[in-house]
């Protein structure tokens, strides 16, 4: 497999991308990304606080997977923020593809997420919220090799 660039990309090497959870909703946003419309995501700083794992950073790459564990791209991250959950702008919003046309949109969908029982389960706090000053980590991602072919 290679890249736009004629990079060789080993994805057995790359960590897992994986977009919400196994299911109705990552199906939706790998269709998304494997379309073109979804070139970024929104993540909670916690998740990395609590798994131990560092942020992204612009130039990683990884695989994305779909809901059945399967490897169907490699994004590379072209660039990385974290900032207040208030902060979060339109551009941003836009670019998750996900279909919401204003912030109010994107914000009711993501707390419908973050509040849901598969998220406060994965973060073990059955009372987890989200408020203006949460930390999310905004990441902007495209797509350099598609592995639904191989």
């Amino acid at each position: 497999m290679t890249s736009g660039f004629n990079t060789p990309i080993d994805p057995a090497l790359l960590p897992k991308a994986e977009f919400a959870f196994p299911g109705p909703l990552r199906d939706t946003l790998v269709a998304a990304i494997l379309g073109g419309r979804k070139i970024a995501t929104t993540s909670l700083a916690v998740e990395y606080e609590r798994e131990g794992l560092p942020l992204p950073e612009r130039g990683g790459r990884s695989v994305v997977v779909d809901s059945a564990d399967r490897p169907v791209a490699v994004i590379e991250v072209t660039s990385v923020r974290v900032v207040p959950l208030g902060e979060v702008d339109a551009a941003h919003a836009l670019d998750e593809g996900e279909g919401h046309a204003t912030i109010a949109q994107w914000r009711a969908a993501h707390e419908a997420f973050w509040h849901g029982q598969e998220m406060r389960s994965a973060l073990g706090d059955a009372t987890f919220a989200v408020d203006d000053a949460t930390s999310v980590v905004l990441e902007r991602f495209r797509v350099i090799a598609d592995l639904r072919a191989t």
